[in-house]
């Protein structure tokens, strides 16, 4: 068994006394759901609230709770897992990039749960992993930020210097570049660990810094600590850009737009799957073919995207999905 984009490997834990199947059980009516958010907040209008509606969609159409778990620190994995399955959950799903070698090493303890693995890769027969094309939909995001500004010079402030988070950071350089070639982009880092995702003091002092620097519109890339930048960018009356969920409504007037990443959707998915029998471990990668990814047009950003650049993204989208980047 392997894992792709995990942290370093961790002792396995004795498992639980429990007596599962030798297999994953079967799909039906019965599936109860879990969840194991990202360290951090659980309404953060971002990646943890998008899986919560996945389980309240699931939830208001079946009529069947579901149990959480927020862990306060990475070591928190097993003893998550283990809570959700003492309550009964047949399915837990895993959010996070940094759940993949916790999961790697707790799935085999229990053959018969369907684990869904949310932004990372771990290779066990059950468990289902789901990443996104973040290129994809901030390349598009790129597109509106390079006919918005005013200076010629737009930003990123991305939580972490890693893999996954370069992937948003190359798509939203491609897209303004391709658009404007001589457009400047300023990239800024918050941290070295996951705590960059909850730290907003940060990641405004970050966003001023760009700001000053001439920087008119910003990707906030970085979790819960987006709210320091949109705050920073509403003072300077500057742009900001959301991410994972549609933030837009968090500063109306000040968030040109979000880059969407339909988490909610891929745990409503995984949990139709499962209730129907369809359920199946793996690899599936979503993007904008699937409108897994994309970018938020709404009532508290309508007036700031024009109709020409309107279309200068959909035909970026249309040439995205018909010729997908090779990454």
């Amino acid at each position: 068994m392997t894992v792709r984009g995990a942290l370093p490997r961790r002792p396995l834990l004795a498992a639980l006394a429990v007596g599962f199947l030798p297999r994953i059980a079967a799909g039906g009516a019965g599936i109860v759901p879990g969840v194991v958010y990202a360290v951090g907040e659980k309404f953060d209008g971002s990646f943890n609230e998008a899986a919560l509606r996945g389980h309240e969609r699931f939830q208001a159409a079946t009529g069947q709770p579901f149990y959480e778990y927020l862990p306060t620190q990475l070591a928190e994995f097993r003893r998550a897992v283990e809570a959700l399955l003492r309550r009964g959950a047949t399915d837990v799903t895993a959010v996070g990039f940094y759940w993949a070698q916790p999961l790697a090493e707790t799935a085999p303890s229990y053959p018969a749960v369907r684990f869904n693995l949310i932004d990372a890769v771990a290779e066990a027969p059950n468990v289902r992993s789901i990443t996104f094309r973040a290129y994809e939909g901030s390349y598009l995001t790129g597109v509106i930020a390079a006919l918005t500004t005013k200076t010629g010079k737009i930003g990123f402030i991305v939580a972490m210097d890693i893999p996954l988070l370069r992937e948003f950071v190359d798509g939203f350089r491609d897209g303004a570049q391709a658009t404007r070639p001589e457009i400047a982009v300023v990239v800024s880092v918050v941290g070295t660990t996951p705590a960059a995702f909850n730290d907003p003091t940060a990641a405004a002092e970050l966003a001023r810094t760009q700001f000053a620097r001439g920087v008119d519109v910003v990707f906030a890339g970085a979790g819960a600590s987006n709210l320091g930048i949109f705050d920073a960018a509403r003072q300077a009356g500057r742009f900001a850009i959301g991410v994972d969920s549609n933030q837009n409504p968090l500063a109306p007037g000040t968030i040109l737009t979000s880059m969407l990443k339909r988490v909610d959707v891929a745990v409503l998915t995984a949990l139709e799957d499962a209730q129907t029998g369809r359920w199946t471990p793996g690899h599936r990668s979503l993007g904008l073919a699937e409108d897994a990814v994309g970018w938020a047009l709404d009532e508290h950003n309508e007036a700031l995207i024009a109709p020409p650049v309107r279309a200068a993204v959909e035909a970026a989208r249309q040439r995205l999905i018909a010729a997908p980047p090779r990454r």
